[in-house]
C-alpha cells in the first residue's frame, strides 16, 4: 500500500495543527479508556473466575506484554504504510480483541479472556507507536510536556469514567455487595450459575465497544489528520547521526526506554491495585471501586499544573525531576504510616490516600521522559518511539511482581517495588537523559 503525500511539520499552519492535536487528543481518550478498565477487570475477574492476587494481575499482563511483542513490528508497519492506515490497523485489531470477550464471556474461560486483552494490546501498541511521536514533533521541543499533558487529561479523563461506567453497566449496587460475599460460601452447581451470571455481563459491553472501534478506524483513516515526514534531517542533524547505525545507538533512548518501563508499571500498580487494598483495609468493593478514579483525578491535577507552569515558569525537566523526587518519598511513606482517616466521606487507612496521590507524583513523568528520549533521533524516530512503546510492557511485569509479593508477603509490603522504579526515574531524570554515547558522557 502506498503511503500518502508526506507533509513537512514546518509547513503546517497553525489551523491544522490544532485539528491534528484534537484528532490525537480523541485518540488519545480511547487509549485511556480502553486501558482504565482494567483497574474493574482486575477485582471483577478475581471474584468472577476465583483466582488469586498473582493470577488477577494476568489481566495486565496479557494487556501490556502486547507492548513487548508488538512495538518494534509496529515501527516497521508504520514505515511502510503510514501513520493513519496504520492507526486504522490498530483500531481494527482492538475491535477484534473487544470481540473475544463474547465467547470468553459466555464461556467464563479466563484464558479467552486474556487471549481478548492480548489482542486489545497489540491494537493499542500500534495506535501508541503512532500517536505519540505526532506529539513530540506538533510544536516546539520545549513545550512537547505542555502538549503531551494535554493528552494525558484527555487520557485520565478516560480513565477517571471508564471504570464509573464500565463498573455502573456490569454491577448492580443493590444486590452484588452481599452476593460478592455469598458466592464464596456456595458450592456446586448454585455457584457455577452465579459466577456465570456475574462473567456474562461484560458480553454486551464489549460488543459495544468493539463496535465503536470498527468505526473509529475508518473514522482516523479518512480524517485530516496529515502524514508528517518525520524521516528527513537538517544538515547539523544529519552530521550528528551520520554514524549511528541502529536506535540503540542513541543512549538516551534506550535508557528512557527503561524509564518509561518504570515509570508505567508504577502508575498502574498505583491505580489497579488501590481497590484491592483498599478492600483490605476493610471497605466494601462496591466503595472501593471509586478509588482508582481518585487516583486518576490526581494525576489530572498534575497535568493542569504542568499546562500552566511549564516552560513559563518552569522547564519540563525540572517538573519531571520534581514528580520523580515524589514519587519516591511517597513510595516511602506508604510503606511506613499506618492510621484509620476519614476524608471525602471514606473511612480507611492514610496509605490508601498516599497512593493517590502517586497519581499526582506520576503525572509529568511521561510527559517528560518522552521528549528527552526523542530528542535528535532524526530518521531514527518512529522506530525510537516504538522502543519507548515497548517499555510500556512494564505495566505487565510490575504488577505481577506485585501480585506475587502481595501473595506472599502482604499487600502494603509489596509496595516496595515501588522503590527502584522511582530510584530509577530519578536516575534518568538527573543523568541518564544527557548521555549521548556509551561511554556516558553527556
Amino acid at each position: 500500500m502506498a503511503i500518502e503525500k508526506l507533509i513537512q511539520v514546518s509547513s503546517l499552519s497553525r489551523r491544522d495543527t490544532l485539528i491534528s492535536i484534537g484528532i490525537i487528543g480523541v485518540l488519545f481518550f480511547i487509549f485511556g479508556f480502553v486501558t482504565w478498565i482494567n483497574a474493574i477487570l482486575i477485582p471483577f475477574f478475581k471474584i468472577g473466575c476465583e483466582l488469586n492476587n498473582f493470577e488477577s494481575y494476568l489481566v495486565a499482563f496479557a494487556f501490556y506484554i502486547a507492548y513487548l511483542v508488538m512495538s518494534l513490528p509496529a515501527g516497521l508497519l508504520l514505515k511502510k504504510i503510514g501513520f493513519k492506515k496504520g492507526m486504522m490497523c490498530g483500531f481494527w485489531t482492538m475491535a477484534l480483541g473487544a470481540m473475544i470477550f463474547v465467547p470468553a464471556g459466555l464461556t467464563r474461560t479466563y484464558p479467552l479472556f486474556l487471549t481478548g486483552l492480548f489482542t486489545l494490546g497489540i491494537g493499542l501498541a500500534i495506535l501508541q507507536t503512532a500517536a505519540n511521536p505526532y506529539i513530540t514533533i506538533l510544536g516546539p521541543k520545549e513545550r512537547a510536556a505542555q502538549r503531551f499533558s494535554i493528552m494525558g487529561i484527555c487520557n485520565k479523563l478516560a480513565g477517571i469514567l471508564a471504570p464509573l461506567l464500565f463498573a455502573a453497566v456490569i454491577l448492580r449496587p443493590e444486590t452484588d455487595k452481599a452476593l460478592f460475599q455469598q458466592v464464596a460460601l456456595m458450592e456446586g452447581a448454585a455457584k457455577e450459575t452465579v459466577l456465570n451470571e456475574i462473567i456474562g455481563r461484560v458480553v454486551v459491553p464489549y460488543g459495544i465497544v468493539a463496535l465503536i472501534l470498527l468505526l473509529l478506524g475508518f473514522f482516523v483513516r479518512f480524517s485530516p489528520l496529515p502524514e508528517i515526514d518525520t524521516d528527513q534531517e537538517d544538515g547539523q542533524l544529519s552530521a550528528d547521526n551520520a554514524e549511528k547505525k541502529s536506535i540503540l545507538d542513541f543512549p538516551h533512548l534506550v535508557l528512557g526506554a527503561i524509564a518509561i518501563f518504570f515509570h508505567v508499571g508504577s502508575q498502574v500498580i498505583a491505580v489497579d491495585s488501590i481497590v484491592n487494598y483498599a478492600s483490605h483495609h476493610g471497605m466494601a468493593f462496591m466503595e472501593a471501586k471509586i478509588f482508582p478514579s481518585y487516583t486518576l483525578s490526581a494525576t489530572i491535577i498534575g497535568y493542569l499544573l504542568g499546562i500552566t507552569l511549564i516552560p513559563r515558569f518552569i522547564s519540563q525537566l525540572t517538573a519531571l525531576k520534581i514528580c520523580t523526587l515524589l514519587g519516591i518519598l511517597l513510595s516511602c511513606c506508604i510503606l511506613v504510616f499506618q492510621k484509620q482517616v476519614v476524608l471525602l466521606g471514606h473511612r480507611t487507612d492514610l496509605s490508601v490516600w498516599l497512593i493517590v496521590l502517586l497519581g499526582f507524583a506520576n503525572s509529568m513523568i511521561w510527559a517528560g521522559v518522552w521528549p528527552l528520549a526523542l530528542n535528535n533521533l532524526g530518521r531514527f524516530l518512529k522506530t525510537g518511539a516504538s522502543l519507548l512503546i515497548m517499555g510500556l510492557c512494564g505495566n505487565a511485569i510490575m504488577p505481577l511482581l506485585y501480585g506475587y509479593w502481595a501473595d506472599h508477603h502482604g499487600l502494603r509490603e509489596a509496595y516496595w517495588v515501588l522503590i527502584p522504579c522511582y530510584l530509577y526515574l530519578i536516575f534518568y531524570a538527573f543523568y541518564g537523559h544527557a548521555f549521548k554515547n556509551w561511554r556516558f558522557q553527556k
